[in-house]
């Protein structure tokens, strides 16, 4: 018997619509926000906290409004600098996370994503963090909510896939499993051969995006191209190892959703549609070409030629 924190793995193939949005990609009120990516043909959408709270007939009625749009919640983000925090933090930062929780229940989204922490004040115990996140995980329990826990590669003590996979090992919970990041993956540098290492059934969210250098050569530089000019898969220079990293997680077993988390100041100015439309022409090419293709060479995307 499959438990319910697993059940989404059991998709037999990946098509168009295991890809969404963040609508941290796109301008505007919530609303106008989900009426283009459902226009688009998408299917889903990751939402965020602020989405909600500041909609103009507060937080309910936003969720309201995404059950009404018809799209399926891919998650809720984003709790940060939760765990490894000094006792007289650690019960603020519990309040956030059960208020969190709250809205990710309300709005129908089966994960909740946590960045690992950044914060100068976080204590380098991993025993500590470990116990912060198990602690997370039973909390959402009750509401039937998976806590999909990623490495920010500027994270203070954990800034990898192995660092966080070895966090989520030893909080062994079953609610509490990994969020890979694309960006991050490749702005690091981090090797193709660790998703090997990685249990695909505790992979609980995949966000993709790419960016238009080759490396990042600085700290600020990573910072700065994280939150401003991400583009689309396919639009960037990595598009070849990117499919390729795609390609392996679907090999390893991955059948969880895909979410493009797109944060570009220039998509930021572009009608939604037209926004919408390129994100739909990556999700095409990665679920028709690369995953469906699944061949050796893998197919450079159409629109990303000169």
């Amino acid at each position: 018997m499959t438990a319910w924190w697993g059940a989404d793995m059991g998709r037999p193939d990946v098509g168009i619509a295991a890809f969404g949005m963040d609508t941290v990609t796109l301008a505007g009120p919530l609303q106008a926000k989900l009426e283009a990516m459902a226009a688009g043909g998408f299917g889903q959408v990751m939402l965020k906290a602020a989405d909600l709270v500041s909609h103009p007939g507060g937080w309910k009625a936003a969720a309201r409004a995404v059950r009404a749009s018809g799209l399926r919640p891919t998650g809720f983000q984003v709790l940060r600098d939760f765990e490894g925090l000094p006792h007289h933090l650690h019960p603020y930062k519990v309040e956030v996370a059960q208020a969190m929780l709250e809205m990710c229940a309300e709005v129908g989204a089966p994960v909740l994503l946590v960045c690992s922490s950044t914060s100068t004040h976080a204590l380098d115990d991993r025993q500590r963090m470990a116990r912060d996140l198990r602690k997370l995980a039973m909390l959402a329990v009750p509401l039937g909510i998976r806590i999909a826990y990623e490495a920010l590669s500027w994270g203070r003590y954990v800034n990898d896939p192995a660092a966080a996979w070895d966090l989520v090992c030893q909080a062994d919970c079953p609610n509490l499993g990994l969020g890979l990041d694309s960006y991050h993956w490749f702005a690091s540098q981090t090797p193709l051969d660790l998703l090997d290492e990685l249990d695909p059934q505790r992979i609980f969210l995949v966000q993709l995006s790419d960016f238009m250098w080759q490396e990042v050569r600085s700290f600020e530089e990573r910072l700065t191209t994280a939150r401003t000019f991400r583009v689309f898969p396919g639009e960037g220079v990595h598009s070849e190892p990117l499919a390729r990293w795609v390609l392996q997680l679907h090999q390893l077993g991955y059948r969880g959703d895909y979410s493009f988390e797109v944060f570009n100041d220039d998509y930021q100015q572009l009608p939604l549609e037209r926004v919408v439309a390129r994100a739909r022409r990556s999700a095409t090419w990665l679920a028709e070409d690369v995953l469906h293709g699944a061949v050796a060479a893998v197919p450079w995307p159409h629109h990303a030629r000169v």
